[in-house]
């Protein structure tokens, strides 16, 4: 395989297709999931639909199908998706009276049926979530990370005051970094959106954004605070308290299967993928070794360990075939498969077996009575041990002291030259585009967000004119 350091996108390419977790479709910038791939995207599903309905938020589905009307209701909102949208223009033999947008996002369709299901304030706050795929028509793909469809999440909901709104999109926002730092060991970086990054008709955004081991940024999460401008354009309003018609207060708030990419991109090695247990279809794998099919013994052994394990609601396979060992191991290597168990005949005579974590290289041993309580404290052990080595990575490759555009041009080319990563810049902006296009002109770096308050040292200086900062903001290259 291509290693990380000759090719990283090559090497990313390479490793996912190695590891089956997807196929290239039939059209341009599609993709397949194949069950280790969407096993992932499952994994991810469970984790967040937990802890939406903890929260009062219900699931639903909404047509695919949008009309063209629907977008223009909102202008921001239908400039900021126009040239990504694939049309329906023909149905059975005849062209359509209104074209039919193959969704990019769902706020329209789901506005219009909030304005007919809202109606007074008893009917608020209203919460919805739908699992679903979007279509938006990237010109430059990347499997998983960016491709014309992909699934995601996307929850909407209505309040009845801007306080509540604003309030629910911050608690959808660290329930996004709850599951992608502790289901996915990915750690991130907080924060809001400048104005010209916001989605499309908000007035807010709101990301949480990853580095992945090439320095490059992943936007790996959004909530958005509407206001009211969606409720305006689509006519939901409510009879309030005071009995007065007013409009409600919305937000919507998505994560995407480019986590998939980003999990890949941030633990992998040149082996293959690396998979966080709590992610992983496959967390144990059972390879038998030594002249196993002559002693049935052995394998009797691993399915009544492999039984331990599922009591504990551990995921497990045996790897059975006929391929020799060394091929087995470097087979689950590739696969990220978290935890490897080899059982042969000499481990039967020593009461134990032989186990190797994916993110460690020595192998260790088990005694059979103790082997569940042991493999589970392993995986969990495993879990928080790949969050903390991104967190060191991360740390390694921000740079704080860099104030001036000069130095932010210097510094990407002396690290380009050394064959190292630029990583993130820590900068002070004067809140004007014109000094955030001019970062993205001369360096290829954007920003990605503004900090919340308290989690970084405010800068005091404009990194482009030199006046005074009016926000500190993170600089980096992205996906």
């Amino acid at each position: 395989m291509t290693t990380r350091k000759e090719n990283f996108s090559k090497w990313y390419l390479e490793t996912i297709q190695k590891a089956d977790l997807m196929d290239y479709a039939p059209v341009r910038g599609n993709i397949i999931f194949k069950p280790d791939g969407f096993a992932i995207w499952e994994q991810i599903q469970d984790a967040m639909d937990q802890r939406f309905k903890e929260e009062g938020v219900r699931n639903a589905y909404f047509p695919m199908l949008i009309p063209e009307s629907f977008f223009t209701k909102e202008k921001d909102h239908i400039e900021g998706f126009a040239p990504e949208l694939p049309w329906v223009t023909e149905a059975a033999g005849e062209k359509l009276e209104e074209r039919l947008a193959l969704r990019p996002t769902s706020e329209t369709v789901i506005g219009d049926a909030y304005s007919r299901w809202i109606n007074s304030y008893r009917d608020l706050p209203l919460m919805l979530n739908q699992w679903a795929n979007v279509f938006r028509w990237e010109k430059r793909t990347l499997p998983f990370l960016r491709t014309s469809e992909f699934l995601w999440q996307e929850g909407h909901t209505a309040h009845s005051t801007a306080q509540e709104a604003q309030e629910r999109t911050q608690t959808m926002l660290r329930i996004y970094r709850d599951v992608v730092e502790n289901t996915l060991a990915m750690p991130v970086f907080m924060g809001e959106k400048t104005p010209s990054e916001r989605f499309a008709g908000a007035e807010r955004t709101y990301s949480i954004e990853s580095m992945m081991q090439d320095g490059k940024a992943v936007q790996a999460g959004t909530s958005h605070y509407m206001g009211t401008k969606f409720a305006e354009a689509f006519d939901i309003k409510f009879l309030n308290e005071d009995n007065e018609h007013v409009y409600a207060y919305t937000t919507s708030w998505g994560t995407s299967t480019r986590l998939i990419g980003a999990l890949i991109m941030t633990h992998g090695d040149d082996q293959g993928l690396v998979l966080p247990p709590a992610v992983a279809a496959t967390q144990v794998i059972f390879i038998p070794v030594g002249p196993w099919q002559k002693n049935p013994e052995i394998m009797e052994k691993i399915k009544e360990l492999q039984d331990q394990l599922h009591a504990k609601g551990i995921r497990t396979t045996i790897d059975d075939t006929d391929n020799r060992p060394g091929f087995k191991f470097a087979e689950a290597e590739l696969r990220g498969v978290p935890l490897r168990v080899e059982v042969g005949p000499r481990d039967l005579e020593n009461g134990q077996a032989m186990y190797k974590l994916r993110d460690l290289d020595d192998k260790d041993s088990v005694g059979f009575e103790d082997f569940a309580a042991r493999i589970q404290d392993e995986l969990q052990a495993m879990q928080s041990r790949l969050l903390e080595t991104a967190r060191a990575r991360q740390a390694e490759h921000i740079y704080t002291d860099i104030n001036t555009l000069d130095e932010l041009e210097a510094h990407i080319e002396a690290k380009t030259e050394a064959g190292e990563i630029p990583g993130w810049v820590l900068a002070g902006w004067d809140g004007t585009e014109e000094s955030e296009a001019l970062i993205k002109e001369r360096t290829g770096f954007t920003t990605r967000n503004i900090p919340f308050e308290g989690m970084v040292e405010p800068k005091t200086t404009c990194i482009v004119t030199g006046k005074p900062a009016k926000e500190t903001v993170w600089l980096a290259r992205a996906y």
